[in-house]
């Protein structure tokens, strides 16, 4: 039986209220003592998989260190990109468009982004590379949409329903597969 541990990257340093997916950021000075609640309660593992940013790689490479264990980057566990609202706050992001992304939030494109439908489609490609690999224990080291994205699709959810979910910052979900 294969466990999936899908790790939700430490606080980010950026002004609350900002519109961030893609945007790479750092983490802020309380990283050491979120990094270590999380290896506190992290299983041990054989494999981490992160998204290149700095805010999940920094986490992934500190687990890595105490699991002694690799680390893989893939691209396809990015957060959502929000295009030319990233780094904005959300309150000056025209109104009509958040409107437009508010009625279907799923295929809406923000100007040079991504839908959250192609995050999805990314996301299960990943999903579905990491399940053929030999190892047992997996860590994922993602982002809040992503997290989402991965328990749509093997809870056979719709995305838009997991909205209302929250996942903290340093969260920590295992999920048994098979």
């Amino acid at each position: 039986m294969k466990t999936l541990y899908l790790i939700r990257h430490t606080q980010p340093e950026i002004t609350p209220g900002t519109c961030y997916g893609q945007l790479d950021i750092e983490v802020t000075t309380s990283f050491a003592a979120e990094a270590a609640a999380v290896s506190d309660w992290l299983p041990p593992v054989e494999l981490l998989i992160t998204s290149p940013l700095l805010r999940t790689r920094r986490l992934a490479e500190h687990l890595a260190q105490v699991q002694r264990c690799a680390v893989h980057i893939d691209p396809r566990l990015l957060e959502m990109h929000f295009g030319d609202w990233e780094g904005k706050s959300w309150d000056a992001i025209a109104r009509h468009e958040i409107d437009a992304w508010s009625v279907d939030s799923m295929n809406y494109t923000p100007p040079n982004g991504e839908s959250a439908q192609q995050m999805m489609r990314r996301v299960q490609e990943a999903l579905s590379d990491v399940v053929l690999l030999p190892q047992r224990q997996i860590g994922l080291v993602m982002h809040g949409g992503s997290i989402r994205a991965v328990l749509a699709l093997l809870g056979d959810v719709a995305l838009g329903d997991t909205l209302g979910w929250q996942i903290e910052f340093g969260a920590v979900i295992g999920i048994r597969l098979g």
